[in-house]
């Protein structure tokens, strides 16, 4: 009789049979996987129906003549909207309006919110209190704020033209939001003011998570300040930093509330949602109107992308 040949290993038990190896359960990142979407799932469904469904339904009316008296009763009329739309002197002056309240708001916001969150970072008594006050700004609604400042700002009674009258500074009361140059100026500071705060929390959150070493092995070297702030804090910071500026400019870019609130239909103060709105609210045409809306989702959607691109950094905050 010839022996039969057995193997070491299926001796030892250590082969698994082919059967159990093909029905083993999912693995651990499937499972992860599994939990996690059903988690996000509720998420995305509510995000479906809050924003999706308007977004798709405003898109499909920048397609129609559709007005608001009469939404059930529209032509398809192409991308006539959007023809008439950048002929409109109105919409690019809108445009310009936009951008140049971001970049200024944005740039101020930056700097200031720099400026008090290295403040704040740095060991002095009542640190805690100045934290808590900071963020009172940003902690009341928009509406209200804006309405204060109406109030502060309003040419006859207001605090500020009485406080720079007292003081020599001009020699009537100025119409802050009237004029246009001064209505601009007025909507940018009460924009800085309410905002600032969003930026130093989320800058001293990011100074507050740098190790200390960096620093003294700077001053050990003899490294100035300014040199320790250019060359250690500001790269290390500048994830953190450029996500806040992206959050910050996508509000700019759509900011709606403080102006129409401050301002109303101020020419000199429209920006491109103020104008969506008076299209789609005190003309009623809707199609129009939304289409003046999408062109707004599209500019904000692109700037964002360049914005990252450039920036080369993800919602985390971390550099690709």
């Amino acid at each position: 009789m010839s022996a039969i040949h057995r193997s070491p290993a299926r001796e030892r038990g250590d082969l698994a049979p082919a059967s159990a190896t093909r029905d083993a359960g999912p693995t651990l990142e499937q499972q992860r996987a599994r939990i996690a979407w059903l988690f996000v799932t509720p998420m995305l469904v509510a995000v479906a129906l809050v924003a999706a469904w308007p977004l798709g339904r405003t898109i499909a009316f920048s397609f129609t003549d559709a007005y608001l008296d009469t939404l059930d009763d529209w032509v398809f009329i192409g991308a006539a909207n959007y023809a008439a739309l950048f002929q409109d002197p109105l919409w690019w002056r809108a445009v310009g309006t936009t951008a140049a309240f971001t970049i200024v708001s944005v740039g101020l916001e930056t700097l200031l919110g720099l400026v008090i969150a290295l403040t704040l970072n740095a060991h002095m008594p009542g640190r805690g209190l100045l934290r808590a006050a900071v963020l009172i700004p940003w902690a009341i609604p928009t509406v209200i704020s804006a309405k204060m400042w109406g109030w502060m700002l309003h040419d006859l009674y207001g605090v500020v033209n009485a406080a720079l009258l007292r003081l020599g500074l001009i020699d009537a009361p100025w119409a802050w939001l009237a004029e246009p140059k001064l209505a601009f100026a007025a909507v940018v500071a009460v924009d800085v003011w309410k905002a600032t705060p969003f930026m130093t929390l989320l800058i001293l959150a990011a100074l507050q998570v740098l190790p200390r070493e960096i620093y003294q092995a700077g001053k050990i070297d003899g490294a100035s300040p300014v040199r320790m702030f250019l060359r250690v804090t500001l790269p290390l910071i500048r994830p953190a930093l450029l996500v806040a500026v992206i959050f910050r400019g996508l509000d700019a870019m759509r900011v709606f509330d403080v102006i129409y609130v401050l301002t109303g239909n101020n020419p000199a103060t429209t920006t491109m949602s103020v104008y969506a709105r008076q299209q789609l609210v005190e003309f009623q045409d809707v199609g129009y109107g939304s289409a003046a809306a999408t062109t707004l989702f599209l500019i904000v959607a692109l700037a964002t992308a360049i914005v990252i691109t450039v920036g080369r950094v993800n919602v985390g905050g971390e550099r690709r």
